[in-house]
């Protein structure tokens, strides 16, 4: 049995948790915050799971693996926190092509949907739909009430909420009060921020994004609808659908942009330029509810995701966006390896 040291209460550390206890190993959670912490870069009303990526095999073979570990989260918790509505890939007719090429070599289902099937939704000029049946939205704040809640009833866990982490040492964890904890592994997972306590250097974005009720006359389409991606004028926009408790969500990588720092907020210019982006039809008909600046960080480098193994026993993973939240039941299988080697 090894000890293992979780500080951030996100989706990651979370899932990290869930897998460490299974396993038979002591786990402690540590979050500045509440936990769940509602100022946490995971917590949030849904967040896609995508499963094919056109033109990368691999990718979405790692992707149908993370929807499994999902569903299988979701028998544990006993909770539904996956809506299969499938996502919807606006695609030029070579893109097309790509998609369903890809879909075939990994043995997925996709259709071609043509966009007059979806008329609430703006396709650029030219694109047809690419339907993932498999794909869909995970509802996370959902999630992250229920893991807490399953973890604070485990007999090898201890939550731990309320207790900034002010430094990380190999096998040790410094509180704010000056108080250490010698541990086997420490996992840190405390979005953006985790960066500052053990490293290692990332880009800092901000994205908003924003929530909409539809018009009454389009609540029975869009209580069925699927995701959609790749859609606004350089395509670089995406929606999804309202649902079990959720309001449909826009964004775009146009209001996406590097930051120093999670705090002064920039958001009022961005909402106008992402409501200007071609994303639904007759926009004037919904209803603005709420809009939200989310923060992740990505490699300097290659501009993806980070999981660094920053010393032998310290794992660090800064929050990632949209795909760090579909993809944490992976992270934490690699970092659940790492453990079952100390424990060896």
């Amino acid at each position: 049995m090894a000890s293992i040291a979780v500080v951030g209460a996100g989706v990651t550390g979370l899932v990290t948790a869930i897998g460490c206890a299974r396993a038979g190993h002591r786990v402690t959670v540590l979050d500045r915050g509440r936990i769940p912490n509602p100022a946490s870069t995971s917590y949030d009303q849904h967040r896609a799971l995508r499963v094919l990526h056109p033109g990368d095999p691999d990718a979405s073979r790692r992707s149908a693996e993370s929807r499994r570990r999902w569903l299988e989260l979701e028998s544990l918790l006993r909770t539904r926190i996956f809506r299969p509505v499938g996502v919807v890939t606006a695609c030029t007719p070579d893109e097309l092509d790509l998609t369903l090429d890809t879909a075939a070599a990994v043995g997925l289902p996709v259709a071609a949907v043509p966009s007059r099937d979806l008329p609430p939704v703006v396709f650029p000029a030219g694109t047809s739909g690419a339907l993932d049946p498999l794909a869909g939205a995970l509802l996370a704040d959902r999630f992250l009430r229920a893991a807490s809640a399953w973890l604070a009833e485990h007999p090898m866990v201890e939550l731990r909420p309320g207790c900034p982490v002010a430094g990380v040492d190999d096998n040790r964890v410094v509180l704010a009060d000056g108080t250490a904890h010698a541990v086997d592994v420490v996992m840190v997972a405390a979005g953006p921020w985790s960066t500052d306590l053990v490293g290692p250097p990332v880009v800092l974005h901000r994205q908003t994004m924003i929530y909409l009720r539809p018009p009454e006359r389009l609540a029975r389409w869009w209580a069925s609808a699927p995701g959609v991606g790749r859609i606004g004028a350089d395509r670089r926009a995406w929606l999804l659908p309202p649902g079990d408790g959720t309001l449909l969500k826009i964004s775009s990588d146009v209001v996406c942009r590097e930051v120093a720092t999670t705090g002064d907020p920039d958001t009022a210019p961005w909402v106008d330029r992402l409501l200007a982006e071609p994303i639904l039809a007759d926009l004037a008909e919904y209803t603005v509810v709420a809009v939200r600046d989310c923060h992740y960080a990505s490699d300097p480098v290659t501009a993806g995701p980070v999981l660094a193994r920053v010393r032998p026993s310290v794992w660090s993973r800064p929050a990632c966006g949209g795909s760090g939240f579909s993809s944490a039941p992976l992270v934490a299988e690699e970092v659940l390896g790492a453990v079952m080697k100390v424990d060896a």
